[in-house]
C-alpha cells in the first residue's frame, strides 16, 4: 500500500521529484500559470520554481506580493509607462516609479541576477541601492527608455557590479555629468558581453576607455555607442576579436580617411550612424556575412540601398526608413531570401519629397510577400496599399506573427480603400499571428472589416487599431471574437464610452485597455459598465502640449484601464483621474 506520508508529497500519484523536473522544462509563463491551477500543490511548486516574471505593467502586483509568490527569481523585467508614452502621448507625470520595485527585489529576492526596467522612471539612489546589494551578482542590467537618473547613477553600477554581462540603457534619457561611469566599467569589468548606450545623449565618452573594454573583456559580443567618430576606434576593433555586433558612431573625415579600417571578423550586425554613399566601400568587404543591418540613420537613398542589399545574401534583419523606396524593396525581396524581420520607419518629409523613389507601397510589399518566405516581423509606413498586395502576404506569408502597418497620411488618393477583404485574407492566411497593429485612415476599415479582424484573430495577443470602423457597430462586433486578446491599444477611432465598455466586458482574455479619442459622455460614467473586481479605470483628460518643433498640440482625452492586484494607485498626478479604483 502506498505511503502517504513518504518524505516527497505526491500530486496525482507522482512525487514532487517528478513535477520539479518537468517544471525546469515548461518557461512559457501561460503554461506554468495552467500548471499551478491544477491544485495547491503544484501552485507551491510553480511558485518556487518559476526563475523570471514580466510584469506588463508595475501596477497589477505589488512588489511585496511578487515576491511572497515568486520568493526564487533570478530574473525580473518590469515595465511602467503605457507603449504611448514612446509618442509623447501620455503626460510626463504619469507614473511608473522604479523605487518601490528596487527596494523591494534588491533585498529580499536572494537569487536575482537580472533586472530589466523599461520606461520606469529611476533615480541615482535606486542605482545605488542596487549596485550595494546586489552588486557582487547582478549580471544583468537594462535600463530601456527609462528616465530620472544620471551618469553618478551609472558610476555606482560600474563600480559595484563586477560581474556584469550586459548593461543596456538604450534611448533612455540620461543627465550626462561626465564619463567617469565608462571609465569605471572599463576598469572594474571583465565579464561585459553587451554594452548599449545606443539613442541616449551620452557624448563624454572616451575611446580609450572602449578600448580597454574590449581589451579586457573577451567575450564583448556587442557594442551600441553614441556618434564617436569611426576613426577614433581602431584601437577598440583591433581587440575586440568576439565583437559580432556593432552600432552607432560617424563619419567627420573624407571618405578615403576610412579605407584601411579593420572590423573584426566575426562582426555580423551592423548599423553606422550618418554613413553616406562615400563610406559604403566600407561595408562591402563582408556585407556578404551581414545577417542583420541597421540603416534608419544613414544617409542613403533608394539607390543606395539597391547597391548595398545586393551584397548582403545572408541578411536575416533590416532596419531603414521608407527611403528605400518600392525598388529597394523589389531587390531586398530578390537578395535577401533569409530575411526575417523588416522594420520600415517614416523619414523625414523633406527627404522623401527631394527623393520621389522614397515611398513605400503595395508593390513593395507585394515583392516582399513573393520572395522573403521566411519573414516574421514587419513594421512598416506605407504611401499607399491595396486589398491584393495583403492578400499576396496572407498567402505567402505563413511564418509572419508580427505584422505592423502604417498608412501615412499624405495628400494621395488611395485608391482601393476599404482594405476589408485584404486584411481578412492578412488574418486568416497568417495564422500564427501573435501581435497586430493596423493605422489606416478614416474610410480604411469599415465595420464589417472590424468584424473580419475579430474573427480571424485567434491566436492574436497585443493589438493597436489606429482610425478603423465607422460606429460602436465594428467595435462590437469586433469584440465578439478575438479569444486570446490580452493587451488592446485604441486611437483615433470613433467609439462611445458605452461601446468600449461592453467591448470589454466580450473580449475575456483582456488585461490592459489604453484609449485616445473616443466619444465620451457628458458624466464619464458609461465607462463604469466595464467595471468590476480587480479592474483599474483611469481618465486622462485632454490637454495641450507642445512639440518639439515648439507646436501646440491638442491632446484628446485618454483612458487606460488594467487588471490590479494592488488595489488604488497611491501616486496619481494631478493629470490622472481614477474613475474607479477597484469594483468589489
Amino acid at each position: 500500500m502506498e505511503d502517504r506520508n513518504a518524505t516527497n508529497h505526491r500530486v496525482h500519484g507522482m512525487s514532487d521529484v517528478v513535477f520539479e523536473c518537468v517544471l525546469a522544462y515548461i518557461h512559457d509563463s501561460r503554461d506554468r500559470q495552467s500548471v499551478s491551477l491544477v491544485c495547491r500543490r503544484l501552485y507551491e511548486l510553480e511558485s518556487q520554481t518559476r526563475k523570471h516574471v514580466t510584469m506588463a505593467l508595475c501596477y497589477t502586483a505589488t512588489p511585496k506580493q511578487l515576491r511572497r509568490r515568486f520568493p526564487f527569481l533570478e530574473s525580473v523585467k518590469l515595465k511602467g509607462k503605457p507603449r504611448a508614452a514612446m509618442y509623447n502621448l501620455i503626460p510626463e507625470d504619469w507614473g511608473g516609479f522604479a523605487t518601490p520595485w528596487v527596494e523591494e527585489i534588491s533585498k529580499s529576492l536572494s537569487c536575482l541576477k537580472a533586472v530589466h526596467l523599461r520606461r520606469m522612471i529611476v533615480r541615482d539612489e535606486d542605482l545605488e541601492l542596487l549596485g550595494r546589494e546586489r552588486g557582487h551578482v547582478l549580471q544583468v542590467l537594462k535600463l530601456d527608455k527609462c528616465s530620472g537618473f544620471s551618469t553618478d547613477g551609472l558610476a555606482h553600477i560600474s563600480r559595484s557590479c563586477r560581474n556584469l554581462k550586459v548593461l543596456f540603457l538604450e534611448e533612455s534619457q540620461v543627465i550626462e555629468k561626465d564619463g567617469e561611469w565608462l571609465h569605471e566599467l572599463a576598469m572594474n569589468n571583465t565579464q561585459l558581453e553587451t554594452l548599449n548606450f545606443y539613442m541616449t545623449d551620452l557624448s563624454l565618452v572616451s575611446s580609450k576607455d572602449l578600448e580597454l573594454i574590449a581589451k579586457s573583456c573577451k567575450s564583448l559580443a556587442s557594442v551600441k555607442i553614441g556618434d564617436c567618430e569611426i576613426l577614433d576606434l581602431v584601437g577598440f576593433f583591433r581587440f575586440a576579436g568576439s565583437l559580432e555586433e556593432f552600432c552607432g558612431g560617424c563619419f567627420n573625415n573624407h571618405a578615403e580617411h576610412y579605407a584601411s579600417l579593420a572590423y573584426p571578423k566575426g562582426l555580423c550586425r551592423l548599423g553606422l550612424n550618418f554613413m553616406s554613399t562615400n563610406e559604403m566601400p566600407i561595408v562591402y568587404p563582408f556585407a556578404s556575412r551581414l545577417k542583420k543591418l541597421d540603416l534608419l540613420y544613414a544617409l542613403l537613398d533608394t539607390e543606395d540601398h539597391c547597391t548595398l542589399l545586393q551584397r548582403c545574401p545572408n541578411l536575416e534583419v533590416l532596419e531603414t526608413r521608407n527611403v528605400i523606396g518600392d525598388r529597394g524593396m523589389e531587390v531586398l525581396a530578390c537578395s535577401c531570401k533569409k530575411l526575417k524581420r523588416l522594420r520600415i520607419e517614416r523619414g523625414a518629409d523633406e527627404q522623401e519629397m527631394e527623393d520621389e523613389e522614397g515611398v513605400v507601397s503595395q508593390r513593395g510589399l507585394t515583392a516582399i510577400a513573393q520572395g522573403c518566405l521566411d519573414l516574421e516581423y514587419i513594421a512598416v509606413y506605407v504611401s499607399d496599399i491595396t486589398n491584393a498586395a495583403l492578400e499576396s502576404m496572407g498567402t505567402n506569408l505563413k511564418k509572419l506573427c508580427d505584422f505592423r502597418m502604417v498608412l501615412l497620411d499624405r495628400e494621395e488618393v488611395i485608391t482601393d480603400l476599404p482594405l476589408d477583404n485584404g486584411i481578412r485574407s492578412l488574418l486568416s492566411g497568417c495564422n500564427q499571428l501573435r501581435r497586430f497593429a493596423l493605422y489606416l485612415r478614416p474610410g480604411g476599415l469599415t465595420d464589417v472589416g472590424l468584424t473580419y479582424i475579430g474573427q480571424h484573430s485567434e491566436n492574436i495577443r497585443w493589438m493597436l487599431l489606429g482610425y478603423l470602423g465607422e460606429s460602436d457597430s465594428g467595435l462590437l462586433g469586433f469584440s465578439r471574437g478575438c479569444p486570446s486578446l490580452q493587451k488592446l491599444e485604441v486611437r483615433g477611432c470613433c467609439f462611445s464610452e458605452k461601446a468600449l465598455a461592453m467591448a470589454v466586458l466580450q473580449l475575456r482574455s483582456l488585461r490592459y485597455l489604453w484609449v485616445q479619442g473616443y466619444r465620451g459622455s457628458n458624466t464619464g460614467f458609461d465607462l463604469l459598465a466595464m467595471a468590476r473586481p480587480f479592474w483599474n479605470i483611469e481618465i486622462i483628460p485632454p490637454r495641450k502640449a507642445v512639440s518639439g518643433e515648439g507646436i501646440e498640440i491638442e491632446h484628446p482625452a485618454h483612458i487606460l484601464a488594467y487588471y490590479s492586484l494592488a488595489g488604488p494607485r497611491t501616486d496619481f498626478p494631478p493629470s490622472v483621474i481614477p474613475l474607479n479604483y477597484i469594483a468589489q
